[in-house]
């Protein structure tokens, strides 16, 4: 399963329900680093460093992130959405077509399921 890291603005219902599923999912608060206005660039370089994806719903600036071409374990921009266990089963099953993400942008949307590397 997948090595996750949820920043802070992420569904706390939505990670509670992938961990249900079997993923590895790291919060930006079980970590220490929540509410400490903590640059995006830090926030993937921290994801990375431990190897994990970050899940975020702050999908222009790390989509920016992600074309400025910098190495990282996976990013993955998910839209608002408030049934988290609806987000959830989305991720679980992007994740189960292509558990590697290091590297990609995976994008998650409301519907249909939409995935760009």
């Amino acid at each position: 399963m997948a090595r996750l890291y949820a920043n802070e603005k992420f569904s706390r219902r939505a990670v509670e329900t992938l961990r249900t599923l079997g993923h590895d999912v790291l919060t930006s608060f079980d970590s220490g680093k929540a509410n400490q206005r903590i640059s995006d660039a830090d926030v993937l370089r921290f994801a990375t460093s431990l190897g994990r994806a970050v899940l975020t719903l702050n999908r222009r600036d790390f989509i920016h992130l992600h074309n400025s071409g910098g190495k990282h374990a996976g990013i993955i921009v998910c839209t608002v959405d408030h049934d988290p266990t609806t987000l959830a089963t989305r991720l679980k099953e992007a994740l189960q077509q292509d558990s590697d993400v290091t590297g990609k942008l995976v994008r998650i949307v409301k519907s249909p399921l939409r995935r760009r590397q």
